[in-house]
């Protein structure tokens, strides 16, 4: 009998259900399967493969309710979140990638030789492995498998073994929308096997894994054997900066907004706020008040603003951080109780030092930590003071503040008076430690394809003028 795992409703802790466990075995014959099949998908023409993707969006649509409501249960995200963040979203993408599938960009093709006619091909890697986070799985699963299939590789695709629902719903809607067999494989499985198996396998092409840094250093370790092309989204700690010519009021909700969104479980939520020393005070006590009107409880009841964490493990480990924090002389103005079974309150700490665990360290949950500063150099190197690079904040009226801030803060993605908001026609990932590659985008059409130069001859003669540099006479 094959190993199961049992998916938990973290916020109720009921058994929601149970799969068997895939395996390294079942990894060699998923890929096999999409071997075979992905070259005739290769040559299917882009606007076969984007009707596919199209229907993928319709059906999505029709089936909102159920996506939303199965995330939500197997996460412990608010339904709100669910219906209005992560399916639009999904079928967004999908739409995006239906069309990005038919604009293929290259050079044109031109005579820069005199000679001969140049032009570029991109042609599709192969076959991808993914492996995909548990905190937006089906996001995660979209954001990899709709740019990989729409520039005509094949996927094998491991979700969290936690929250698999939604990606196996997804390959249903992609066979009902008329994906040949063999093209999408999930498998539900343990990283230590199923997702080493997928990083180390020699029939994989490329490799995409969202998750940890500690994990993607496995990953990369694992595909550079191939070697195999790498796509990696890794952790983040987000500073957000503030300046004293912000407006305040939209500083302090948007920071409750960016910390909170998904329970804090986002690489790109806003962890450290930065905040100049004139506002310093008002921003803490304003964050604190609008943290008083936060509604914690049921995720499928839409009054929820805060649902539970993914488990009663995660949430022990974010009070870890905040209890050590305290321990060492911060202050927690609002939160830092111990957590009420996965559920864990917002949190807001003050007096934290800039070298500490919580401003330096990953935590992943509803905890903001706030710093002040003096000047705008002092605020901007703080900020960058983080091995992280995923995404930033800068908060200011002064054009030419936020002009600098949008060059000199390290990350992949710097918002100017806002924190969250991604669109599908802009790309996501890091810097540093945060991983490299892009998600979302005609840019992730780069990570899928494989640029190819054809050169040809112009004029017809045998003997070439540089063929002296190798026989003369």
């Amino acid at each position: 009998m094959p190993a199961q795992i049992s998916v938990t409703n973290p916020a109720t802790g009921q058994v929601i259900a149970d799969y068997d466990l895939a395996t390294p075995a079942d990894v060699d014959v998923a890929v096999d399967a999409a071997r075979k099949v992905q070259p005739e998908w290769a040559r299917t023409p882009p606007g076969e493969r984007a009707a596919v993707l199209h229907r993928v969006a319709a059906l999505l649509t029709e089936r909102t309710e159920e996506f939303a409501l199965a995330e939500t249960r197997q996460c412990g995200k608010p339904i709100r979140l669910s219906r209005e963040f992560d399916l639009p979203g999904t079928i967004d993408n999908a739409a995006f990638f239906a069309g990005a599938a038919r604009i293929p960009q290259g050079l044109a093709a031109g005579e820069y030789s005199a000679d001969h006619t140049s032009a570029i091909r991109r042609e599709p890697v192969g076959v991808v492995g993914s492996i995909a986070p548990w905190n937006y799985p089906l996001n995660m699963a979209g954001w990899k498998i709709f740019p990989a299939l729409a520039s005509g590789n094949a996927v094998v695709i491991k979700p969290a073994e936690i929250t698999p629902i939604t990606t196996l719903l997804l390959a249903d809607v992609f066979a009902a929308a008329g994906l040949p067999d063999g093209l999408l494989t999930v498998l539900v499985g343990r990283g230590r096997d199923v997702g080493e198996a997928i990083a180390g396998h020699p029939g994989i092409d490329m490799v995409s894994f969202t998750g940890s840094t500690p994990v993607g250093k496995r990953v990369a370790e694992l595909a550079a054997r191939g070697p195999r092309r790498v796509h990696l989204e890794l952790g983040g700690k987000a500073p957000f900066v503030v300046f004293d010519d912000a407006d305040l009021d939209a500083a302090i909700q948007g920071a409750v907004a960016g910390a909170l969104i998904n329970g804090g479980q986002d690489c790109t939520a806003a962890t450290r706020a930065y905040v100049q020393r004139p506002l310093y005070d008002r921003f803490v006590a304003g964050v604190a008040d609008v943290l008083d009107t936060v509604r914690m409880g049921d995720p499928e009841d839409p009054a929820t603003d805060l649902g539970s964490l993914i488990s009663r493990g995660h949430a022990e480990r974010v009070h870890g951080f905040v209890r050590r924090a305290v321990e060492a002389g911060a202050q927690a103005v609002r939160g830092g109780t111990a957590p009420d079974g996965a559920f864990h309150a917002p949190t807001l700490i003050v007096g934290a030092a800039q070298d500490a665990e919580i401003v330096q360290d990953e935590l992943f949950g509803p905890v903001l930590v706030v710093l002040p500063f003096d000047t705008d150099d002092e605020g901007l190197a703080l900020a960058n003071d983080t091995r992280f690079g995923l995404a930033a904040s800068a908060w200011t009226s002064s054009v030419h503040r936020a002009g600098r801030a949008s060059r000199e803060l390290t990350a992949g993605c710097v918002w100017i008076n806002d924190h969250i908001p991604i669109v599908s026609e802009m790309p996501h990932g890091g810097v540093k430690a945060s991983g490299y590659g892009k998600d979302m985008s005609v840019y992730a059409l780069e990570d899928y394809t494989v640029v190819k130069h054809v050169m040809s001859d112009n004029t017809a003669v045998a003997r070439k003028a540089w063929h002296r540099t190798v026989f003369g006479g």
